[in-house]
């Protein structure tokens, strides 16, 4: 598969992870009576991971988040040549879903981009109010949970086909976990898409959601290594 084909696909589908996932919780996680809520908000941003990954996976491999592709160069599951690229695509996609989402959000009357967009944040722009240290051991932790079960899943002694709906599972399962903490991001490109719409102080505190979940990653695809070896 061509470069510009693996870019193109990662760029499609992580633009559909911000517009679908940051969507559902701009504009229907508090929808009046009808509100997905944060169940809702959480299965839709496993549900975008898990059909792209049926649909692009074959193409790119379905990162859409530098930090997976950060665990998987580590792991040896990438080569660390493409990384760059790659990033690049996913932020560029993710800035693109975020840019559709304002357009569509900004439809609206009364729409406060400044009240929030679906950015991510800690202290006082925590959703419950957690601090600095929470929300960077919730990514950390959160992350490195997401790439163990994308290393897993994708190894080759796993159950084949599969992986996709794990994966999906897993990342509506870390949010269902840490939205209350920081709006959950272990993706930098679904923190970017939205943060630089947002502005203020979703750009002040984006260094953390690319720090913590590239840490997470990392150590995930140090210890898969150590834990998918036949030794």
């Amino acid at each position: 598969m061509s470069m510009s084909k693996k870019l193109g696909a990662e760029f499609i589908g992580t633009f559909w992870l911000v517009l679908g996932g940051c969507g559902s919780a701009v504009l229907a996680a508090a929808f009046p009576d009808v509100g997905i809520g944060l169940l809702g908000v959480s299965l839709a941003f496993g549900l975008t991971v898990l059909t792209m990954a049926f649909a692009i996976g074959h193409i790119s491999g379905c990162h859409l988040n530098p930090a997976v592709s950060v665990g998987l160069m580590i792991g040896g599951r990438f080569p660390a040549g493409e990384l760059l690229p790659y990033v690049v695509a996913q932020v560029l996609g993710g800035l693109a879903g975020g840019g559709i989402l304002f357009v569509i959000a900004s439809g609206q009357a009364g729409f406060d981009v400044t009240a929030g967009f679906a950015s991510n944040g800690y202290g006082e722009h925590s959703p419950g109010g957690y601090t600095l240290m929470s929300a960077l051991v919730t990514e950390v932790v959160m992350t490195f949970m997401f790439l163990i079960i994308i290393l897993g899943a994708t190894d080759k002694r796993a159950p084949a086909g599969l992986a996709p709906i794990a994966i999906g599972l897993g990342l509506t399962l870390i949010h269902l976990i840490s939205i209350p903490v920081t709006n959950t991001s272990v993706n930098p490109a679904r923190s970017t898409g939205v943060a630089l719409f947002q502005g203020s102080w979703a750009i002040s505190q984006l260094w953390m959601f690319w720090v913590a979940p590239i840490v997470g990653a990392a150590l995930a695809g140090l210890v898969y290594n150590w834990l998918g070896s036949d030794d």
